[in-house]
């Protein structure tokens, strides 16, 4: 079963994330702060990451820049516009669309 590790400061959003996700039949591992979620991937090696962008401790792409090098794929969700988003990264905007979120981690996994 696939693993994906949620990094997302806001608890409703990985609660969220977590129960739609758990349906679709993927295991779900959860960090609340980026330096978690960089430990996590670290020593769980999830297949899929998605990482917020905006949070307290270090930002989704300070995060990004230190998991890089694990070749597990990234899903940033994000409630910047498109323009603030660096090059070559995929990303989904908030509010998420749930649909289009489980078509990438499908993408992401294939």
């Amino acid at each position: 079963m696939e693993k994906i590790l949620i990094i997302d400061d806001d608890l409703h959003n990985r609660f969220l994330l977590k129960l739609v996700l758990e349906k679709e039949g993927y295991t779900i591992l959860e960090a609340d702060t980026g330096e978690k979620g960089i430990e996590i991937t670290y020593e769980k090696k999830p297949d899929v990451v998605l990482l917020d962008v905006m949070m307290p401790d270090i930002n989704g792409f300070e995060v990004f820049e230190k998991i890089k090098n694990t070749q597990i794929p990234v899903i940033f969700l994000t409630a910047l516009e498109e323009k603030d988003i660096k090059d070559n990264v995929d990303f989904i905007q908030k509010p998420i669309d749930i649909n289009l979120l489980i078509k990438k981690i499908k993408e992401k996994l294939k």
